[in-house]
């Protein structure tokens, strides 16, 4: 489907741009593949306990089908570029898609927990190129005109896709079964690839590689492949209080160090560093897009934890709650990617989005026992009007300036330090909850006296409501005490979410001077595409 430019396309530059149908199909394609990606990120979590029940495996052998699709995807992500200009990027793309599709029909097929782990390892394989080369294609489908449109339907595949996940997943694990999860991919996959195939092209300018770096791609798979492992696993483990913890702490240190050093002085590198230093707003974007992975997969995280584990929500009603703000999200995304094109402030945009985005976390930090769904509709729909202020953005920044291959390598690295942000914020989010859980714990029971008054009449009540279900008086007494219990686990617990979402805040609030460092060039402020 490569050649001159059509009447479903225009050329300009040296660089052919499609128009009509034939734009919009791409935009489809690129959109949906992307968005398959990021919904398999969180539609199993909710399947979790089924899966365990259904293999006969432990929950803790079943929490590697989450971590090893993780650790496939980061490893990926950052090489999709040089594995599009090795393989030829159509190629690539149409190829990870089938890979994807397949992997998810033998995901569904697996009847043995570790042969699900293997199948879904190889989904990641196949997922992590989806994203960053998805937007590579967009980019290249619109003038630079045009491309803060792009950037906005981008952006809302961004947001849909992890909110969805869990809403779809519980639908289909509550109504059929836990395959389903993967199984709803296949049609979807396949006619995504057979899309590719048919609409779209090659890019005109093609970079051979004359060598291929297999010791950056070691040290990158070995270095990010035990970093997203310790940070799956190590709340779970204790950190460093297990040694392969430890252990799997130092290789991801040294791997990523020497990786580093190797990828500055190779002459053909697998992921080209160098490209941060030829743009300055792609690093800026860079630590950006990393606090917004950390804030939005953290607070996702929290979240769905918190309402249906102390508030009663389904997994359904939980998805329900969370869909209008990333409706909002895409509703506004479009308008956002415009109003850049036409000079509006980056810097004032994400000003917005990063303290409306601190004011939803600090808002989450004030809800109750007692708080309902109709407590979370205006919360959650000011995240998804923050989500829009910074997504659409940091993701123009981070290409701002660039073309040619260097756009590949932005978008590679902008998708994997979001994805280690999101890491990062789980693991470390999960972390803090447990030990504001203990301390909470702590100072509730120190405050438990059988000299406190307040104390000895909730007993005393709880004591004599046990009775009238005619318990004996010893077994009034323990009921009584283990409801004590249950409700100061509950509070402790409540208490230690309200602290996450405080801390998410702070981190969001203390992060804005970083937007002080965006420098546009005068071209750039009309449009942060200019790559071409």
């Amino acid at each position: 489907m490569s050649g001159t430019a059509t009447a479903a396309s225009r050329q300009a530059g040296g660089h052919i741009y499609e128009t009509g149908a034939r734009r919009v199909i791409i935009t489809l394609t690129v959109i949906v593949s992307a968005m398959l990606e990021l919904i398999d990120t969180t539609i199993v979590n909710v399947a979790i306990t089924q899966i365990s029940g259904n293999l006969g495996a432990s929950i803790e052998d079943v929490a590697w089908v989450v971590t090893s699709y993780a650790i496939a995807n980061v490893i990926v992500i950052p090489l999709s570029g040089f594995l599009g200009n090795l393989l030829g990027r159509r190629t690539y793309y149409i190829g990870s898609i089938l890979l994807f599709t397949v992997a998810s029909l033998l995901c569904g097929l697996a009847t043995d927990i570790w042969a699900l782990v293997f199948f879904r390892f190889l989904q990641g394989i196949g997922g992590g190129a989806l994203l960053p080369t998805s937007q590579a294609i967009l980019y290249e489908t619109y003038p630079p005109e045009d491309r803060g449109k792009a950037t906005g339907i981008f952006s809302m595949g961004l947001v849909l896709g992890p909110t969805i996940g869990p809403l779809l997943g519980g639908y289909l694990v509550d109504y059929l079964s836990w395959e389903w999860c993967f199984f709803v991919n296949i049609p979807i996959g396949l006619l995504a690839a057979w899309s590719s195939f048919a609409f779209i092209r090659e890019p005109k300018t093609v970079h051979k590689v004359t060598r291929i770096d297999w010791t950056g791609i070691g040290l990158l798979a070995v270095g990010i492949g035990s970093l997203q492992f310790i940070l799956e696993r190590g709340e779970s483990k204790d950190w460093f209080e297990t040694s392969y913890i430890t252990w799997f702490t130092l290789i991801a240190v040294i791997s990523l160090l020497l990786f580093v050093w190797w990828e500055l002085r190779t002459e053909e590198p697998a992921v080209d560093l160098r490209v941060l230093a030829r743009s300055h707003n792609l690093a800026i974007a860079a630590v950006l897009t990393f606090i917004v992975g950390y804030g939005l997969y953290g607070s996702l995280f929290v979240f769905p934890v918190f309402v249906q584990h102390l508030l009663g929500f389904t997994a359904v009603l939980t998805g329900l709650v969370l869909f209008p703000s990333a409706l909002v999200t895409g509703v506004i995304s479009m308008p956002l990617g415009i109003a850049l094109q036409r000079g509006a402030s980056p810097k004032i945009l994400m000003t917005v989005g990063m303290g409306a985005f601190a004011l939803f976390c600090w808002e989450l930090g004030q809800q109750t026992m007692q708080s309902g769904a109709e407590n979370f509709f205006w919360i959650l729909l000011l995240r998804g009007v923050a989500l829009g202020f910074i997504f659409i953005p940091v993701t123009m920044l981070a290409v701002s300036g660039l073309h040619g291959k260097d756009i590949g390598q932005a978008t590679g690295l902008n998708n994997m330090v979001r994805q280690l942000g999101g890491s990062f914020g789980i693991a470390l989010t999960n972390t803090y909850i447990a030990k504001r859980v203990a301390a909470h714990r702590a100072d509730m029971l120190g405050s438990l006296s059988p000299y406190d008054p307040a104390a000895i009449e909730r007993l005393e009540g709880i004591r004599r409501a046990a009775e009238t279900r005619l318990l004996s008086p010893v077994e009034a007494e323990h009921a009584a005490l283990k409801a004590l219990e249950g409700t100061v686990t509950a509070q402790s617990y409540h208490l230690a979410y309200m602290d996450a979402f405080m801390l998410i805040a702070a981190l969001f609030a203390l992060s804005m001077p970083l937007l002080l460092f965006i420098r546009l060039k005068k071209g750039e402020k009309a449009d942060l595409s200019s790559a071409h």
